[in-house]
């Protein structure tokens, strides 16, 4: 991502959302029960989304239909910095 700023000056925060759950379908990313996912938390950093990220997809090796997915919500929360 290339150096932004806020409206304000201050540098713009890079959130990343880690979470995850089961797929009905491994070829797919529809969840089984969007009920259940796990919301691993929000990173300021993409190193730590990554790091969490890691943790649980090693933690849940034992099941293929679960899945984590890091979402960068900075890019959500201004496209124009794309």
């Amino acid at each position: 991502m290339s150096e932004t700023t806020t409206q304000n000056g201050g540098a713009l925060q890079a959130l990343h959302l880690v979470f995850g759950g089961e797929l009905i379908d491994l070829q797919g990313v529809a969840f089984r029960d969007p009920t259940k996912l796990d919301i691993v938390g929000i990173y300021s950093d993409n190193a730590s989304a990554l790091a969490a990220w890691k943790a649980k997809a090693h933690a849940t090796v034992d099941n293929a239909h679960m899945r984590y997915f890091v979402v960068q919500l900075h890019s959500l929360l201004d496209p124009e910095t794309n």
